[in-house]
């Protein structure tokens, strides 16, 4: 098959990361996949396999996620069997690609908590089939009336784990070193941009009522516009000393295997990668429970209920044979569940059924 991957920009973010490993993956299985991005370059250039096709519309990066240059002319010239379009802008355009490429089947994609714009909700109408990347996020498009359920389906993100061992513990040590953590330091982690319906705000607060007598930390890897204000915040609880604002990681992997667990208390998820790799990595987590995060696997609390929130973490806290059995299921499912040999084949099942002629 001919397949070409649509994103407006590989910033750093799971969807961004999930386009990359998907037209890698693509391209692994003997497909000719080519990667189109609205901006270039970006936090995750560098991830597309050499051989996977690539092209970038805007010359020079205005900044401006929406803006798509040629991308008809260009889509056309690729002539492609399957058009994948992943990232809220480029799913705001799926619907242009699809009346544009009648010939081409195009697979709209919904991987966010976020409102969706009416160009979305417009497009989720005209393309020939969409994808939910969780449960729960299907049933709602199903329920709303955005997408008719014989168009729907769900396949959940797919991720590439390191194989799964015993971290060395001296490297893991170092790790925790550099940071400040010692033997006896409970060690919280959250991989996520800093964005308002993050609510990092909500963890903040939670931990800062906890006993000053418990030796923990919270290590904080991304960037973002809510990211001044959370350090603000910490420091006047009192906590700053205690959390680590680490920027921008490429590699977190290093970050997981020296933490003893995830916590997240996002409004607005559909799928948390971030869950998934920390359970994949043997870590018990806490979340507040928005769209698709029970799906994760691990330990959920309603939105809001904040005296559930801290009962369990205590029980996080308190309890660090739970947390090794509690990690050791965790990185059981997490790594049969999301594989990406299991979604890349879902995926490529779909496509095959799109573009065969019906019986």
């Amino acid at each position: 098959m001919k397949i070409l991957v649509v994103q407006d920009h590989l910033r750093s973010g799971g969807t961004e990361r999930q386009s990359c490993l998907l037209a890698n993956a693509f391209k692994a299985a003997g497909h000719d996949v080519t990667l189109l991005t609205f901006r270039p370059g970006g936090a995750l250039a560098h991830a597309p396999a050499p051989d996977v096709g690539r092209i970038g519309l805007q010359k020079v990066d205005f900044g401006w996620d929406w803006f798509a240059p040629g991308l008809i002319r260009h889509s056309r010239a690729v002539a492609p069997d399957v058009v994948l379009c992943l990232g809220r802008m480029a799913n705001c355009w799926a619907g242009w690609i699809a009346q544009r490429l009648p010939a081409a089947r195009v697979v709209a994609t919904v991987r966010t908590g976020k409102p969706l714009p009416w160009t979305y909700r417009w497009s989720l109408r005209t393309v020939n089939h969409v994808v939910a990347n969780s449960a729960e996020t299907g049933r709602h498009l199903v329920e709303s009336g955005a997408v008719a359920r014989e168009r729907l389906s769900v396949i959940p993100n797919a991720l590439v784990f390191p194989p799964l061992g015993q971290p060395d513990p001296e490297e893991r040590q170092n790790v925790r070193d550099l940071h400040g953590a010692n033997p006896a330091t409970l060690v919280f982690l959250w991989v996520g941009m800093f964005r308002p319906e993050k609510n990092h705000r909500a963890l903040i607060e939670h931990l800062a009522q906890l006993p000053s007598t418990i030796p923990w930390q919270l290590w904080l890897a991304g960037d973002g516009p809510t990211r001044r204000e959370i350090e603000r915040l910490a420091r006047s609880l009192g906590i700053l000393e205690r959390v680590r604002f680490l920027g921008f990681v490429a590699d977190p992997t290093p970050l997981y295997l020296a933490a003893d667990a995830a916590l997240m208390t996002s409004r607005r998820e559909s799928l948390s990668n971030f869950l998934i790799e920390a359970h994949a990595h043997g870590l018990p987590s806490l979340a507040c429970a928005a769209t698709g995060v029970p799906e994760c696997g691990g330990v959920t609390v309603p939105m809001d209920d904040e005296a559930s929130f801290r009962i369990e973490l205590r029980r996080l806290i308190d309890n660090p044979d739970w947390r090794h059995q509690e990690g050791k299921r965790l990185a059981a499912f997490a790594r049969e569940e999301f594989s990406t040999e299991r979604r890349t084949s879902a995926y490529l099942s779909l496509f095959y059924r799109l573009i065969s002629p019906p019986a």
